[in-house]
């Protein structure tokens, strides 16, 4: 792994749903593999060939004691706006997203074509297990 590569790393409060989920989608969506890690937690990291890191998952919990924030809220009060997005580009963007809701994603917006986001964009939205927002874009291709 390249120590100055930057990737995602959610905190989650349901690790293990997480867990299977991206554990299910990741390979069609990123190519990338489970590298360490399990359905218990607290840690599990996913990377694509060549050890380049896709996504890691920490639990929540487990951040929070280390930052002596565990007295504070979880969440902020819902409903609220989502302040980060998780993106892949994918080459089926109606096939993915089917995959997706298949191993407990929850949809947002059905797969559209947005040309006003972009020549030739398709998109469609949902949530993973934990509720972080997933977008599946492509650009010409259904």
């Amino acid at each position: 792994m390249d120590a100055l590569a930057p990737y995602p790393r959610l905190l989650v409060t349901r690790f293990s749903a997480c867990f299977r989920f991206y554990d299910a989608v990741l390979p069609e969506l990123s190519g990338a593999a489970l590298d360490k890690g399990t359905p218990d937690g607290p840690y599990a990291n996913w990377e694509a060939e060549g050890g380049r890191p896709v996504l890691a998952l920490f639990d929540r919990g487990a951040m929070a004691a280390a930052l002596g924030t565990a007295a504070l809220p979880a969440r902020p009060e819902q409903p609220a706006q989502d302040t980060a997005m998780l993106v892949f580009v994918v080459d089926d963007v109606d096939g993915r997203f089917a995959h997706c809701l298949d191993h407990g994603g929850s949809p947002v917006l059905a797969p559209a074509d947005r040309p006003e986001w972009g020549p030739g964009m398709r998109s469609a939205h949902l949530r993973d297990p934990d509720g972080q927002l997933i977008e599946l874009q492509s650009y010409g291709t259904r």
